[in-house]
């Protein structure tokens, strides 16, 4: 056997590649940062196949593969949550209503500033309410009004939409549905 041919069979295949790249990482990964993997070039259609076969190779387990914002990861299923609890007991932390409503009125009407904030409230946004959410890596300033005061605007990050297993900010519910269950 030649040495080529020792080397392409010692050489795993790809989906395992993937697979294991996945279940290490510690972060999601792209789709591009996938395609590092591989010293040959790979289609991100390939690639795509290549995911979608890992998904259904794992369907019915208590690990899902999942896309997020960032890219794909395996994460627990929602009702296996339950017994992964008992291993550490630790409370998830609460968040107050009003850093709830500030992060609400950002996701769905970025990039704003505090006293957009304000408005919609209706009340003063406290300093403490912003650095809990850029502290969690929920909302960032990317930029600022061309007003007197130059204010900060901010707006959500990929950090959120991975914590709230969203692809896009198009997958957050609609206003109104929101409104008619209240």
């Amino acid at each position: 056997m030649s040495n080529e041919a020792h080397l392409l069979m010692s050489v795993p295949e790809p989906k395992t590649i993937v697979e294991t790249a996945l279940l290490t990482a510690s972060e999601p990964l792209s789709l591009n940062t996938l395609k590092l993997l591989f010293e040959f070039p790979i289609a991100q259609s390939q690639l795509c196949l290549l995911l979608d076969e890992i998904k259904c190779d794992w369907q019915g387990r208590g690990i899902t593969l999942t896309q997020v914002a960032q890219g794909w990861r395996f994460q627990t299923r929602p009702e296996m949550q339950v017994y992964l609890d008992r291993l550490s007991p630790q409370k998830p932390p609460r968040y107050s209503r009003a850093v709830m409503e500030t992060l609400a009125i950002i996701a769905y009407h970025q990039p704003v500033t505090r006293g957009d904030i304000e408005e919609i409230r209706g009340v003063a946004v406290a300093s403490a309410i912003l650095k809990t959410l850029e502290a969690r890596d929920w909302i960032e300033i990317v930029g600022s009004r061309d007003v007197p005061g130059r204010p900060d605007l901010f707006a959500t990050t990929a950090q959120l939409l991975n914590d709230l297993n969203l692809t896009s900010l198009k997958e957050l519910p609609g206003l109104q549905s929101e409104m008619e269950t209240l």
